[in-house]
């Protein structure tokens, strides 16, 4: 029987993936069914960034244990509706138990969202804002391996991601942050050589529509 490589790891069910998903029902299918799958929704690309900013950490397991929850106490992240939350809001998220009760992230959450409509006026979308940051093909790996993937917890590009949202006064945001957003919202394909979903986020990149800016 072939030895799998380094990174690889073969589940229950036969097939082989990316070493991190490990044997939780609830991580394999966000392993299988989002991570690395190019995202347009506002909505969702605004809940990765700030739920990355919650895991600082934790880990990833946990927040996306408490996802659910979060979106309940987040307005399902939509951001209009968050940049509008108050003093007695902070409170109340402190106080539910079903979310990382931090008040700094929590904070930081509702000041992204006000800084997240800016990025709307500025760029026409949140998506669009982000997309843009899309890596150049010729920079990234020929062969990504578990031992490549180690040395890139943070990027020239997550760097330049990081920068532009202090900018602009986003919080929670630092380039490790950044790139972990990237990751998992496809705008890399970070699934290891041999992973049986590699290829399938590479079919989703070839035919997503990125998303145009357009200045209000």
């Amino acid at each position: 029987m072939a030895r799998l490589a380094e990174g690889l790891t073969k589940g229950a069910d036969g097939l082989v993936r990316c070493f991190w998903a490990g044997s939780d029902p609830l991580y394999l299918r966000y392993h299988d069914r989002e991570w690395g799958l190019p995202v347009r929704d506002d909505r969702r690309l605004f809940e990765k960034i700030c739920l990355e900013g919650f895991q600082a950490g934790l880990s990833w397991l946990t927040i996306l244990r408490k996802r659910d929850h979060f979106r309940n106490a987040f307005k399902d992240f939509d951001f209009h509706a968050v940049a509008r939350f108050r003093d007695r809001d902070v409170s109340r998220l402190l106080n539910d138990a079903g979310i990382v009760r931090h008040r700094g992230k929590i904070e930081s959450t509702i000041n992204n969202a006000r800084r997240a409509r800016a990025l709307e006026k500025e760029a026409g979308s949140v998506a669009a804002f982000f997309w843009r940051f899309e890596p150049d093909a010729r920079s990234r790996p020929k062969r990504l391996t578990r031992s490549v993937l180690a040395g890139m917890s943070k990027t020239p590009q997550s760097l330049v991601v990081s920068r532009e949202l202090k900018r602009r006064g986003w919080t929670f945001v630092g380039p490790t942050t950044a790139y972990a957003f990237m990751q998992a919202m496809g705008l890399v394909n970070d699934h290891l050589e041999g992973c049986a979903f590699r290829e399938r986020a590479e079919r989703a990149r070839a035919r997503f529509q990125r998303p145009k800016e357009t200045s209000s």
